[in-house]
């Protein structure tokens, strides 16, 4: 069994290293382009940064689930301004990406039984069985125990705002497709229609964390 874990795992490493060369090679080819009404809209402030408006604004940049910790760093965010300076949640702005390990908790239950998403990424609850729905919407187990006030959900509550890249999720969505022997344009496409309420699909995380970055959006690396 521990042989058959190893050789699954050493698979899905090579999926990803030709994957991110595929996507590397993608984003140089449009690096490349001189389009210029192409460049003004990469210019133009997306509809989920515009509605920053708060005194207080942060991205919280999240390339790996890090036991939940980044939803803890963005609840604390809201309860430290809260309590400490008395400041209204109305006045704090969080962003929280979804890319690279993190993309497929930006998508909903469904997905996350159909494909299996639980034992694909290694999730697993205290017993050490695979999630079957996404752990991070309602009632994430962070430190040892739930942590309800810190989901996706409650926090999108509080006014955060949360980013998924859609060329992590293509990414994935193929290493999916793979692993199960499906076809990725399927997988993708299922994937797309089945986002978490609330959660944005951006083209590119790195052109949100720039275009957030250009706004005077704080950073923070997770």
């Amino acid at each position: 069994m521990t042989a058959h874990i190893s050789q699954g795992l050493s698979k899905v490493r090579r999926l990803l290293g030709v994957a991110a060369l595929g996507l590397v090679a993608a984003c140089n080819t449009t690096g490349q382009a001189t389009d210029a009404p192409a460049t003004a809209a990469a210019q133009e402030t997306p509809a989920w940064l515009a509605q920053l408006d708060g005194s207080h604004r942060m991205l919280f940049d999240a390339a790996a689930p890090g036991g939940g910790i980044p939803l803890v760093h963005v609840m604390n965010y809201y309860d430290t301004f809260n309590k400490a300076y008395q400041v209204t949640d109305a006045e704090v702005d969080a962003v929280l990406t979804f890319y690279g390990g993190t993309t497929l908790y930006g998508l909903n239950d469904a997905m996350w039984s159909k494909y299996q998403l639980g034992a694909f990424t290694n999730a697993q609850d205290a017993g050490g069985t695979p999630f079957t729905v996404n752990p991070w919407r309602a009632s994430p187990t962070i430190l040892g125990g739930p942590m309800p006030q810190a989901s996706v959900e409650a926090l999108q509550q509080r006014g955060a705002t949360f980013i998924l890249c859609d060329n992590a999720l293509g990414l994935m969505a193929g290493m999916v497709a793979q692993a199960r022997g499906l076809e990725s344009n399927a997988v993708y496409e299922d994937m797309k229609a089945n986002i978490l309420p609330g959660v944005t699909l951006v083209p590119a995380m790195v052109i949100a964390i720039d275009q957030a970055q250009q706004a005077g959006v704080s950073y923070h690396r997770q």
